[in-house]
């Protein structure tokens, strides 16, 4: 009689100590996996107005394809009243990164003295999106033609000021005197100022002045000298102990926000149901197939001189020119609203984190966005 294969034995101490051992690893899996959704650094970025469908677009997509998550990192908006005051939210390390118009820091540098402690680390708006428009039916045609007229911002506190003031002295109007600038609100309050006369012209950023036309009321902007109109808008602003003591967080956010504005870029349908999705409010009643497509085309036009220049070449994400910004500088001096004649450029402006924003496989991202639905 043959006999069967002899079976291992194991003791009933051997199988504890497994079973124990066994559990002690999946706990340290799961330990491991908590402590890294834990570890995500924490970016609160300063807003100057309220994200509207462009840029809110890019946020909300960002969110939904966990392109922040995937750099470690949790972002927070937080809305400040105008730019003017980011710049001491940021110096007091209240925030991250503010996203400020370059006035504000430039006309508060003085003649003389250290540059003040915060740096633009990207590029987020490589083209003058600012623009001033009357009602289409106005007999103003130019900037010369604003004499006795007012124009409306959202608040005095605006950083788009400064660069109003200087338009107006570089065609020989004098702020206060021949044209004045007043507050209206935002949005839908400075488009009925508009409507009502109560101003003829608003100092709006270009998506703005499409919603107005959007809503009805045709428009006529004003052209800008190219020196103004080259100049740079928005960008993203860090303390430079951020930049000097974690390069890493700058770069890693700039790499998602330029993964967003790509996934944009390549399906704009996706990020506008995003960012109805994520702000309820905005979608339109009934039939959303006309401020759909209308939505799209908003967000394709401010959305392009990011992405491309004028000549229809791709941009390197975030990088600035700062010829651009020197001849800027010059023109505000001239027009009476940059004081220092020393202004670090060099200082205030890096393009040393640029490499790191592009570092994706933007052929893959292009893909995926396209699949969305």
């Amino acid at each position: 009689m043959m006999k069967s294969p002899s079976r291992p034995r194991f003791s009933a101490r051997l199988i504890l100590a497994r079973l124990i051992l066994a559990r002690l690893i999946l706990a340290g899996l799961l330990g491991t996996h908590i402590a890294c959704a834990q570890a995500q650094d924490r970016v609160k970025v300063g807003l100057a107005i309220p994200p509207s469908v462009t840029e809110g677009s890019v946020q909300a997509i960002a969110e939904e394809l966990r392109l922040f998550g995937d750099e470690n990192l949790q972002v927070e908006y937080v809305v400040l009243p105008g730019a003017g005051a980011l710049l001491p939210q940021l110096l007091q390390r209240n925030i991250t990164l503010a996203l400020p118009l370059p006035e504000t820091l430039l006309s508060a540098h003085k003649t003389g003295e250290p540059p003040l402690p915060v740096t633009y680390v990207y590029n987020a708006g490589p083209r003058n999106t600012l623009e001033i428009a009357v009602r289409a039916d106005s007999t103003i045609k130019s900037l010369a033609d604003l004499r006795g007229a007012a124009i409306g911002v959202g608040a005095l506190t605006w950083g788009t000021i400064p660069q109003t003031r200087a338009l107006l002295r570089s065609v020989g109007l004098e702020p206060g005197k021949d044209v004045q600038i007043v507050a209206v609100g935002v949005l839908g309050a400075g488009f009925h100022a508009l409507r009502e006369n109560r101003v003829q012209a608003l100092n709006f950023n270009s998506t703005w002045i499409d919603l107005l036309e959007g809503e009805g009321t045709a428009a006529r902007r004003l052209a800008f000298p190219p020196t103004f109109r080259r100049m740079i808008v928005n960008g993203f602003l860090a303390h430079r102990s951020t930049l000097e003591s974690d390069p890493g967080l700058i770069e890693r956010f700039g790499r998602a926000w330029t993964k967003a504005l790509v996934v944009c870029d390549a399906n704009p349908r996706a990020c506008i149901e995003a960012f109805w999705r994520r702000n309820p409010g905005a979608r339109p009643q009934g039939d959303t197939a006309g401020p759909l497509a209308a939505n799209v085309r908003l967000l394709q036009r401010w959305i392009e001189p990011l992405l491309r220049d004028e000549t229809g070449q791709a941009r390197v994400p975030g990088a600035y020119d700062l010829d651009i910004i020197k001849a800027y500088i010059a023109e505000m001096r001239a027009n009476g609203e940059f004081a220092a004649d020393d202004i670090p450029v060099a200082s205030y402006f890096t393009n040393a984190l640029v490499p790191a924003y592009a570092a994706f496989d933007r052929e893959a991202l292009i893909a995926r966005a396209r699949a969305l639905p």
